[in-house]
């Protein structure tokens, strides 16, 4: 046997460490995925919003991935397909072209007219919205061997879920502003101004709701200068909230007889009563909404959930007001869609961060399998149903979804 100089040793060497330096480097390459992502324009009504504003969009296209986005998609938001284009995405007037993306984005709940339109294997991120949802909507889903994740399930890195509080901060904080107008407008209003002046005694806001949509409800309506009681059974809830606000605010478990006696001096009744098992209850009854002033207003925010007041009654961004036992009732589900750039920019900046996850672990897949949060949005995937509660509630058979993962490995 001969052996070898030690000059050719040392340049075998340095070429396999070449070899697996180039190995590595491809190994790099081949993990960081280019999506393909789809916009449509949204025809749910008054739905205003946009789930990506130009800056996310060409944050993205310089990363690679390919947008493209139905023509007038963010003009209710006040985005021209001009400034989507300048960001590197492809406008489009047919609505087909956009469902030929991997993903769909949107911020309405899956509707039949997107499932008619999709294909087969297809990914798409929006909000579920369970009180609306039908079984027809889930079965066709299923059938198609798609995967979908809904905003409101999605957690982020602080075990919060990011979506539904950013959307409750704009709630809370638009309803004391709606009320404000409503209180000062002549017919039917009082004519007073919400908050409080030297030597005028201040606006009473009563609240419904200790949770996110309340918390930022009394902020503003504190900021204005206005007394705020909060009611909720939660006494954490309420603990929180105090916390959080920093000042002192009057707060209370949910007792008929101390809540009768807020109710006929309230200025303002805010429901904020969020429940997690689809209808909330009803907290003031028909009798009790008698007892308010005459002028006085309630906005029921939880209207899309039923609402928590019993004379609620569903309204539009276009007729959002009605009078009922001389009090103004604002009943209009979806209230974040009223200042809809504002509520394009928050999605935005959640959704642009999980697509970029998405590419960094080398697609959906290989990131579900690391990241719990994003994980705890999927309730289909590949077409079999993984969220236990839609299971039982539309007595479909559902899976874990570790289970496909760990097969798919």
């Amino acid at each position: 046997m001969i052996d070898k100089p030690a000059k050719s040793i040392a340049s075998e060497l340095a070429s396999q460490a070449g070899f697996m330096v180039m190995e590595k480097m491809m190994e790099i390459e081949e993990k960081q995925s280019r999506l393909f992502i789809g916009i449509p324009k949204e025809t749910s009504f008054y739905e205003n919003r946009v789930p990506l504003t130009p800056e996310s969009v060409e944050t993205l296209t310089s990363n690679g991935h390919r947008l493209i986005i139905e023509s007038r998609a963010g003009e209710a938001s006040r985005f021209s397909d001009k400034d989507y284009s300048e960001a590197g995405a492809r406008i489009v007037y047919d609505k087909k072209e956009v469902y030929e993306a991997d993903i769909l984005l949107k911020v309405a709940p899956p509707s039949a007219e997107d499932l008619e339109l999709m294909h087969e294997g297809q990914t798409i991120i929006s909000p579920l919205h369970l009180p609306t949802l039908k079984k027809e909507i889930i079965t066709s889903l299923m059938s198609k061997r798609i995967t979908a994740l809904a905003f409101e399930y999605i957690v982020d890195e602080s075990g919060t879920f990011s979506f539904v509080r950013c959307m409750s901060e704009i709630a809370g904080s638009s309803a004391i502003l709606i009320a404000s107008e409503l209180l000062a407008t002549h017919k039917p209003g009082r004519g007073i101004l919400l908050g409080g002046l030297s030597g005028i005694s201040p606006t009473e806001i009563l609240i419904l709701g200790a949770g996110v949509v309340g918390e930022f409800a009394a902020r503003a309506a504190l900021g204005l200068g206005a007394t705020v009681k909060v009611y909720d059974n939660n006494v954490y809830k309420l603990s929180r909230l105090q916390n959080n606000i920093g000042t002192r605010v009057y707060t209370s478990v949910i007792n008929k007889k101390t809540l009768l006696k807020d109710i006929r001096t309230a200025d303002v009744l805010v429901g904020a009563i969020h429940s997690e098992l689809g209808r909330t209850p009803i907290i003031v009854s028909e009798a009790m909404v008698m007892e308010m002033k005459a002028g006085a207003v309630i906005l029921d925010v939880s209207i899309d959930q039923g609402g928590c007041i019993e004379t609620s009654e569903v309204t539009t961004h276009a007729h959002p007001t009605y009078i009922k036992h001389d009090v103004i009732h604002y009943c209009v589900p979806n209230i974040p869609s009223r200042v809809p750039r504002t509520a394009s920019y928050a999605i935005s900046n959640i959704i642009t961060s999980t697509l970029i996850k998405f590419a960094d672990h080398g697609g959906m897949e290989s990131m579900l399998l690391y990241n719990a949060g994003i994980r705890h949005g999927v309730y289909m995937y590949k077409g079999h149903l993984t969220n236990i509660y839609l299971g039982q509630r539309f007595e479909l058979k559902s899976n874990d979804i570790n289970l496909f993962l760990a097969s798919s490995r």
